[in-house]
């Protein structure tokens, strides 16, 4: 039986050793932190501390984030991350989908010392996309975009509808972040599902077109579909991005490549 979705932030103290490292994460579009408790409490495990914020418009009703503007979603995890930045030695963004693109924004705005994304997006492959700010005159909703899961029985607790209004605010931020791909310095690691219905692989064009000057290496996910992190492949991201943060710890921002360059990781 499928538990009831827990929109809650979370938020974790440092208890590891070493530099105090810490993570700011975000879900997705219409999604909440439901969709990423687990790889939240997977960093909190490691020692690392964390702050996921719940983003304004999500976890209530679909009509709420209808009337947000996408600076308030960056803003709330801008707000997460000089948290964090306060205690910590250092700080990785991660996210998920919309959340990997605000995890982007805030490593080329912000001093991260690394980014982790699952299934990032940054660009909306629907036609309707550059006429939604006068298809949301007329038009409210469309069908909700969620729960692209392959795993039985697991349900991601993202809105039942989509509103055009907020679908124009995403339209909006993406653009204004792949322009700001260039200042992003630090390491990126993403977990791409070779089957994902929600983001096509034009992000993934997009994203090694403009990343250039930071180091990228690609994980293969192929039991997955887009909310990977609640996917049969979950605990391999969770393993995987852990180790991640510490190679980088450990043997500083060069070493997953060199900028401009990609590592590309197989399934086992």
């Amino acid at each position: 039986m499928t538990s009831v979705p827990d929109h809650s932030p979370f938020s974790s103290a440092f208890s590891g050793e070493g530099p105090r490292a810490g993570v700011v994460l975000s879900h997705g579009f219409t999604g909440s932190p439901h969709g990423l408790r687990a790889w939240a409490r997977a960093f909190a495990a490691a020692g690392f501390a964390v702050r996921m914020p719940l983003l304004p418009g999500h976890g209530t009703r679909w009509q709420d984030l209808a009337r947000t503007r996408w600076q308030q979603w960056h803003g709330s995890l801008d707000d997460a991350f000089l948290e964090l930045d306060a205690e910590c030695d250092q700080v990785f963004a991660a996210g998920l989908s919309m959340g990997g693109a605000l995890a982007l924004r805030i490593a080329a705005t912000r001093p991260v010392a690394g980014v982790l994304l699952v299934n990032p997006a940054l660009v909306i492959d629907d036609p309707r996309a550059s006429l939604a700010g006068l298809l949301k005159l007329v038009l409210k909703s469309t069908p909700s975009i969620g729960n692209d899961i392959l795993k039985a029985g697991v349900d991601e607790g993202a809105y039942a509808r989509t509103p055009v209004a907020a679908a124009h605010e995403l339209n909006k931020m993406f653009k204004d972040t792949v322009r700001l791909l260039p200042r992003v310095t630090a390491p990126v690691q993403v977990y791409r599902s070779d089957v994902d219905h929600v983001v096509s692989d034009a992000s993934m064009e997009v994203l090694r077109r403009w990343l250039a000057h930071a180091p990228l290496e690609v994980v293969r996910l192929e039991n997955s579909y887009h909310v990977a992190t609640l996917d049969n492949d979950a605990d391999r991201i969770f393993e995987g991005s852990v180790d991640f943060i510490r190679r980088v710890l450990e043997s500083g921002p060069e070493n997953p490549a060199e900028p401009g360059q990609e590592v590309r990781s197989e399934q086992a």
